[in-house]
């Protein structure tokens, strides 16, 4: 504890009697300074213990003192010690009258006690707080490398919550929260994860301050502290202490920073090696080796490979800024840097997420970035894949509403899920994951799963400029020809078609006779230069007319 004006007072070499303000002597001392200014107040820091003789003050008037003294108390001094004997045999009455109105200690200083005597006293007894601050601090550091060493972060936690009084938490890459001690700040941090979000936006290492949330836990001082070196925080550090955190708690919490930051990039790089294995292992299981996969894997990644999986492959279009360089000139150096992570943030948002999900339910994902795609294979039925799913969900939905936005756009990431598959038919589920991941980046969708492919209709795969391009070219002579009013054969073919080319039933549809279907067929056949004989043929107009049934394309002429 620092000096306060009670320590002072039982300091048996002082000697010091209180003459006023007897129930504000347990206030800090921060200093003590001598000063016969009329008016020192802009000298004043706050927190100090001032020493005067009143060599220039009136200090037998009343108003004078009254003034004087609201003044020091208003700059934060913490008491006022007066020297007798000097330049007044006792306390002057106005002066203990104008404290003790003010609430201000006043503290008698015999002649035989120096000045100096008190300044040094109050300096000893804030440098031995320092001391025994730096000594606990060391004696927490080395209890909190201990806990580290021995029961992880978890056991370092519960020692930092000890040493600060209060409560700690951990949270992952993704913003979860993985760690609490005690147990019951759990609910607690948990309410803190907009905060430790905002945080996590800023480059590491970066803190900030909060209240609690509200509620019971308002009077909650929370100092979170980001962790990790590279561009993103690998995890986040929450401290909740009832006040401001003291020097030997500043000690341990900085010492708790160092050591998880150290844990933290001792992860990174084991994380790096599992992926290079990870990727040794999908290079194996795509050859169709899943033995010897399994021999490189060991029990990395537990019993991943010894059930169902899904396959996931996710990649990430560049914004407009880079797809704009990529149409102009070469970028310097650092533009291409930075579009490049751009580009890659996405993914990794992605991957933190899904290996956030397994963790803590306790599964093995096996991860593996190939440059700008990311494949993952994650237990099917998973916290992963629920994940996956809950992650997609969250970007369509900002989205603007009723916004035609193509996926990909802005680095967005498009995912595709292959069907559940074992270790034999990987390279078919890395197939179907890249099915599906095609056929999202066409429906500007975020996620889709093969499973929807076969479940639903081939006709939304026909949405595709190419497709719609090739259905303007082929189907073009036709409309032009019913433009000009000598025939409706669009509307023709397609009866005809609808009905299997039985002439009956289209004719009827239509309301025509059948040989005037008869003759417009001929004549569908002219213009095309086909035979509708084809079975080819007729499937490619089929295919082309459902292309263009609500939008003819670019360039066509309206219908008739």
């Amino acid at each position: 504890m620092p000096p306060t004006l009670a320590s002072l007072v039982h300091h048996s070499a002082l000697k010091l009697t209180v003459r006023a303000g007897e129930d504000r002597l347990d206030v800090p001392v921060r200093w003590a300074h001598v000063s016969e200014l009329a008016d020192p107040v802009p000298y004043m820091e706050g927190g100090e213990l001032l020493l005067i003789t009143a060599l220039k003050l009136d200090a037998e008037d009343p108003e004078a003192m009254r003034r004087y003294v609201r003044r020091l108390a208003g700059a934060g001094v913490v008491g006022l010690g007066f020297a007798v004997g000097v330049n007044y045999d006792e306390v002057p009455a106005a002066l203990v009258d104008a404290a003790a109105e003010e609430g201000l200690p006043l503290l008698e200083v015999p002649r035989r006690t120096p000045f100096l005597a008190i300044s040094k006293a109050v300096s000893a007894a804030i440098a031995a707080d320092q001391y025994r601050a730096v000594t606990a601090g060391f004696a927490a550091q080395r209890e909190l490398t201990r806990q580290a060493l021995t029961a992880g972060p978890e056991g370092l936690l519960a020692a930092l919550a000890q040493q600060v009084d209060g409560w700690a938490a951990l949270y992952d890459a993704s913003g979860a929260v993985a760690a609490t001690a005690p147990e019951w700040a759990g609910r607690r941090a948990a309410r803190l994860t907009a905060e430790v979000e905002r945080l996590r936006e800023r480059p590491a290492p970066a803190s900030s301050v909060v209240g609690g949330p509200g509620g019971a836990d308002a009077d909650d001082r929370v100092e979170l502290h980001s962790l990790g070196t590279g561009r993103r925080p690998r995890a986040t550090l929450a401290v909740g202490t009832a006040a401001a955190p003291g020097t030997a708690e500043r000690y341990a919490v900085h010492s708790a920073i160092a050591l998880l930051t150290l844990i933290t990039e001792r992860s990174r790089s084991l994380h790096a090696a599992e992926q290079r294995i990870g990727a040794a292992v999908l290079r194996m299981l795509l050859a169709g080796e899943p033995d010897h996969a399994r021999a490189v894997a060991g029990g990395l990644y537990g019993e991943l490979l010894d059930a169902p999986f899904r396959m996931i492959v996710a990649e990430a279009a560049p914004g407009p800024a880079a797809r704009a360089h990529a149409d102009g000139p070469a970028p310097a150096r650092g533009a291409a840097t930075k579009s490049a992570e751009a580009t890659g943030a996405p993914l990794d948002a992605l991957a933190e997420a899904l290996e956030a999900a397994a963790a803590r339910s306790g599964e093995a994902v096996l991860v593996v970035p190939e440059g700008e795609r990311l494949v993952v294979l994650a237990p099917d039925g998973g916290a992963a894949v629920t994940a996956c799913a809950d992650f997609a969900a969250a970007l369509e939905a900002g989205r603007p509403a009723g916004g035609a936005r193509e996926a990909g756009d802005d680095g967005e990431p498009v995912v595709g899920l292959s069907a559940p598959a074992g270790p034999i038919a990987a390279a078919s589920a890395y197939k179907q994951a890249e099915q599906a991941l095609s056929v999202a980046r066409r429906r500007g969708r975020v996620c889709v799963e093969h499973e929807q492919l076969a479940a639903g209709s081939v006709l939304p795969l026909l949405a595709d400029d190419a497709v719609r391009a090739f259905a303007d070219g082929l189907l073009r002579a036709l409309y032009e020809h019913d433009a000009t009013g000598r025939g409706d054969l669009v509307a023709s073919l397609r009866a005809w078609l609808s009905r299997h080319g039985q002439w009956d039933a289209a004719a009827a549809d239509l309301g025509v006779h059948r040989h005037t279907l008869r003759y417009r067929m001929r004549r569908v056949e002219e213009i095309l230069g086909r035979s509708l004989d084809d079975p080819d043929v007729r499937m490619e107009l089929w295919l082309a007319l459902k292309a263009t049934s609500t939008d003819q394309g670019p360039g066509m002429p309206a219908r008739p």
